[in-house]
């Protein structure tokens, strides 16, 4: 009896692992799925702008947004950041940021939310984008996003000393 007992446990054992190994497998095929999905939807959120599309644009925004700008005081809802932005829309003139690199990440039991980083050549020199995306009726929308501007490491005393 005792026996049985241990094959009927390693049985159930090797079942348990085959599961959880296909659950990590099917994981991991959604997050690439999804990073590529991400990556495609921030390449076109970019090219919006380039474009003054602002209809793409926001669209790619959650309703609750929030856009933190470069300045210390840009910190934007959704809407306000559409006030903002839609006189530089309308004149076809916006900003052009191209990707450098991007990377995505993404919890493994949470495969609706990701966030990210890149570096995008910009009119400001080298920024640095990050955010928070979530997956909303089948689609990503970014739900947080900070653009900042990098400064090399030999050259903040000098901005520093431009900002006093």
């Amino acid at each position: 009896m005792k026996i049985s007992n241990l094959y009927l446990f390693i049985w159930v054992f090797f079942l348990l692992s085959a599961c959880n190994f296909s659950f990590e497998i099917q994981n991991f095929d959604t997050f690439k799925k999804n990073k590529t999905d991400i990556d495609t939807m921030l390449d076109k959120w970019h090219r919006a702008a380039a474009t003054a599309d602002f209809n793409t644009y926001f669209a790619l925004l959650d309703n609750d947004a929030v856009f933190v700008g470069t300045d210390s005081s840009e910190v934007w809802s959704k809407n306000e950041f559409m006030n903002f932005a839609k006189p530089y829309f309308e004149r076809g003139k916006v900003w052009n940021f191209h990707p450098l690199n991007r990377h995505i990440y993404q919890e493994k039991n949470l495969l609706n939310q990701a966030w990210f980083d890149e570096t995008l050549d910009t009119w400001m020199g080298v920024c640095r984008g990050s955010g928070v995306v979530i997956k909303k009726d089948g689609q990503w929308l970014i739900k947080h996003y900070v653009l900042s501007m990098t400064i090399p490491n030999e050259k903040v005393k000098t901005v520093l000393e431009v900002l006093k």
